[in-house]
């Protein structure tokens, strides 16, 4: 989407952000990243040793091999603690999200940036989410700084006409974060219906293996491989949440709706600034609420 200013095509991407938000930004993907990749490392260790304890039960080696893998869950459990690649990642995120709110309200002279006709203000508050965050600065990329704290595409935003920034707010803020969260909520409903029915058959195939066990008892079934396969099914379903992130965004995005019915009534410079701050709140409660229910887990 773009906004036309005289000859200018105008278009407001996530590159014409500070470089504080291009910093934390990276920093919530490569910690999310990390998260998930020592998650999926965790759970198929336990997978596989069940596996070898199964296969091998009466070997000394087999013992061996399992009791390695047992070791090395332990270790991403130890580094995971260490690191914490999770509380990087939502602070990361968070100090992103609060810089763009910031800059949404300067572009769009809503208060505190109402009156404001240079950069001191928004570069302080840039400043204070750095410094708020400044334990985050170990997973920074470098060059990363306040040099490009208002960028060309900003100021040209700022100096727009009423009906130029209005406009610009709705398609490419509000109607552009409608979007997103509407696709998402899809993603994770279809991903939570996808891994809960992975659950049920692996929950299914034990308890028939149990049956089995019953009626023929000298034989080994793999129940403890496919219990503990269960089981890390929905350790992965519950650190994912996305049943509940579903159902967030799903509201987030009605929310919306309602938001944009209500910029019919935006007439002035003042509505405006009232408009973009009731917005912004209402994303940055959305995101406020994931964060603690992420805290919770």
């Amino acid at each position: 989407m773009h906004v036309i200013k005289g000859e200018m095509m105008i278009t407001i991407s996530e590159k014409a952000y500070p470089s504080l938000y291009q910093a934390t930004d990276k920093a919530s993907i490569s910690s999310q990243k990390k998260f998930y990749f020592y998650l999926r490392i965790y759970l198929i260790m336990l997978i596989v040793a069940a596996f070898v304890s199964y296969q091998w039960p009466d070997s000394q080696s087999g013992a061996i091999v399992s009791a390695s893998l047992f070791f090395v869950t332990l270790l991403l459990l130890v580094v995971i603690k260490l690191e914490k690649p999770d509380e990087k990642w939502y602070n990361s995120r968070a100090a992103a999200e609060s810089v763009k709110t910031i800059v949404w309200k300067w572009m769009m002279h809503a208060k505190p940036y109402q009156n404001q006709e240079n950069e001191h203000n928004i570069i302080r508050d840039l400043k204070e989410i750095l410094f708020q965050n400044k334990d985050l600065s170990s997973v920074f990329n470098e060059g990363n700084d306040l040099k490009f704290a208002v960028t060309k595409e900003m100021q040209t935003v700022r100096d727009m006409s009423f009906e130029e920034r209005k406009s610009l707010y709705l398609l490419q803020r509000i109607e552009e974060q409608q979007k997103w969260y509407a696709i998402k909520s899809k993603k994770h409903k279809l991903k939570a219906q996808r891994w809960f029915w992975i659950a049920i058959i692996f929950h299914a195939i034990a308890i028939i293996l149990l049956v089995l066990r019953i009626k023929a008892y000298h034989y080994q079934f793999p129940i403890e491989v496919i219990a503990t396969s269960a089981s890390s099914i929905l350790a992965w379903l519950q650190a994912n949440k996305f049943n509940e992130l579903s159902v967030a965004y799903t509201l987030t995005a009605h929310e919306i709706a309602f938001i944009i019915a209500d910029a019919k009534l935006v007439t002035t410079d003042e509505s405006l600034s009232n408009f973009v701050v009731y917005s912004e709140n209402a994303f940055s409660r959305e995101h406020t609420q994931w964060y603690a229910r992420k805290g919770e887990y």
